[in-house]
């Protein structure tokens, strides 16, 4: 079994990468504007200084300010909810955990709600902004109800779900009362997962945060691993379970919360790739994290390439594409484990 990790993580690591750039590389092309994979080549060589596009300036802004940041976002999107689905699973002992479970999505939505509706911040909020305050307002809530119960893993579960209703309560309130129906169609897209109206401000700032999270998350791999055995094997292994559980949690939820702000809730991708990926390279967390990220990546690039152009010149929400997958697949995984057992 160890073996076969190894294995599955080298094919995964060795061409991953190059499936990845390939998967980008392609995916901007499709769409209304006749764009080769040479133009796209040499529109980020002109724009790094390495040379002339040849290219109109039209072409130009469809590569470089729509599709690209755009598609760089699905990618960086869904590694970090693959990476963010594996660390919550870890953490909580639960197959079924993903980076949703926090109620996080649903306070990003109320902070969302409060700022296009509401009008809170008079301008001077975004919506993006909204989001992740409404998201951490939701993880904190989470934290003290949890640590108030006694701060267990079902507590942690308990406090998210607690926390996941009363924000998507306080959501709908906001919406039947006070939005007209364009906003309660703007909004219920954006909830459902969007990647429109990306810019390099939400890429460079998403790509930041997975990386500063990538590599606390490298340093804890052995504590994760001593996880997934319980707590009380964790502590034996000489983990210090509350203080290390407490730093991966809180920056899985801002992980999270810096996603969903940028592109909406997207269901599935931190439930589904983690399972896949953990079939190919084993459970060890050194080779499952960058693993799940990587798969998590090219997964998204062409599910937000699928939601764009299926139904062309209308865009469907990602999150309603990662849905008609990943149910699917996951009763696929249930059904392998249940044969397995």
């Amino acid at each position: 079994m160890a073996r076969a990790g190894v294995r599955g993580a080298a094919v995964l690591w060795t061409g991953g990468p190059a499936l990845l750039l390939l998967s980008t590389a392609v995916a901007i092309t499709i769409g209304p504007a006749d764009i080769a994979v040479g133009n796209v080549v040499a529109v980020v060589a002109e724009h790094i200084g390495l040379g002339e596009s040849g290219l109109s300036p039209i072409r130009d802004g469809i590569v470089w300010d729509l599709r690209l940041p755009r598609t760089l976002l699905a990618a960086v999107c869904g590694a970090g909810l693959g990476m963010c689905g594996v660390i919550m699973q870890s953490l909580l002992r639960n197959p079924l955990a993903d980076p949703f479970v926090l109620g996080i999505s649903s306070g990003a939505s109320t902070g969302a709600v409060l700022v296009v509706i509401l009008g809170i911040g008079s301008g001077a909020v975004s919506l993006s902004a909204g989001a992740f305050l409404g998201a951490l307002c939701s993880f904190a809530l989470v934290l003290l109800l949890s640590h108030a119960v006694g701060g267990t893993t079902d507590r942690v579960i308990l406090a998210g779900v607690a926390a996941m209703q009363l924000f998507s309560s306080l959501t709908s309130f906001i919406v039947m009362s006070s939005a007209n129906a364009e906003q309660t169609r703007g909004v219920l897209f954006w909830l459902l997962g969007s990647l429109s109206g990306t810019s390099w401000f939400h890429v460079g700032l998403c790509a930041s945060v997975l990386g500063a999270v990538l590599l606390v998350c490298a340093a804890k791999a052995t504590a994760l691993d001593a996880f997934t055995f319980g707590h009380d094997a964790a502590a034996s292994l000489g983990v210090s379970v509350a203080r290390t559980r407490l730093l991966l949690l809180v920056v899985t939820a801002l992980l999270t919360a810096t996603l969903v702000s940028a592109a909406g809730a997207i269901g599935f991708v931190g439930l589904v790739l983690p399972h896949i990926a953990r079939a190919i390279v084993g459970p060890g967390h050194r080779r499952l994290l960058p693993s799940t990220a990587l798969a998590g990546a090219v997964f998204l690039v062409w599910v937000d390439t699928a939601a764009r152009t299926v139904l062309t010149p209308q865009e469907l929400p990602v999150g309603v594409v990662t849905s008609l997958i990943g149910v699917p697949v996951f009763v696929f995984i249930l059904y392998r484990s249940r044969k397995v057992r």
